[in-house]
């Protein structure tokens, strides 16, 4: 049965990532005690959504923009994905798109230098970080996706989701097949989070905290570091 409520969830949740960030540390102070830093055994490219002209969602109350949540919820799975002995490749890193100012369509330009960064990555899969909206306010839950017939993305994206639907309250069950450049332009397992939904007030108002943002990015982490048998 799941918990019902986010507070006590959460409480259950910390105890969880207590004992992984001990066990961090630990790894961590082996890591500095090295001469040299050695080569990360997977790297995740971690790709944060819109950017430039394309702002994305726009919060209901807030105004906030899915372009900038987007970029916080993956730098903040970035250092928590490098604290683990991930290797991490951003494919931005600032609210700029990354489209050429030249191009007639900036969208597709963007798409196509978001592919050329996972292609020269080397990396073993693909996160790409995003925020839900939808006309009916009620609508609200973290939401996984995977690509078009990508088995290995499935089961990414049914590892992160199960964390998050055990984990917080309103998040989906189950992960679904989606037709998103960003997961079919590459054959590597690929996962899209929907993090919540900014057309819902209360959702919205959780999405911009830093607690809940830092918990919801330690779900997908679990689910990472599940899907890798680690």
């Amino acid at each position: 049965m799941r918990i019902k409520f986010y507070t006590i969830k959460k409480k259950t949740l910390c105890l969880v990532f207590a004992v992984l960030l001990g066990l961090s540390t630990v790894i961590s102070m082996a890591v500095i005690k090295t001469s040299s830093m050695p080569k990360p055994e997977y790297t995740i490219v971690i790709d944060a959504g819109h950017g430039g002209k394309d702002g994305g969602a726009v919060g209901k109350t807030s105004g906030v923009t899915e372009n900038e949540l987007n970029l916080l919820y993956a730098e903040t799975l970035k250092d928590l994905c490098e604290r683990y002995g991930f290797g991490v490749v951003m494919t931005r890193n600032d609210l700029n798109g990354l489209y050429s100012p030249l191009a007639s369509n900036k969208k597709r330009s963007d798409m196509e230098a978001r592919q050329k960064i996972i292609e020269d990555s080397d990396a073993d899969l693909v996160i790409s970080v995003h925020m839900n909206a939808f006309p009916l306010a009620s609508s609200r839950g973290a939401h996984v996706f995977y690509g078009l017939g990508n088995e290995s993305g499935k089961e990414l994206a049914q590892s992160i989701q199960t964390f998050l639907y055990e984990s917080f309250e309103y998040a989906k069950s189950l992960p679904n097949e989606g037709d998103f450049f960003i997961l079919n332009c590459t054959p590597l397992p690929g996962a899209l989070v929907e993090f919540g939904f900014l057309s819902n007030p209360e959702e919205e108002q959780l999405l911009l905290t830093e607690s809940y943002r830092k918990d919801m990015c330690y779900a997908v982490l679990c689910g990472i570091l599940q899907f890798f048998e680690m």
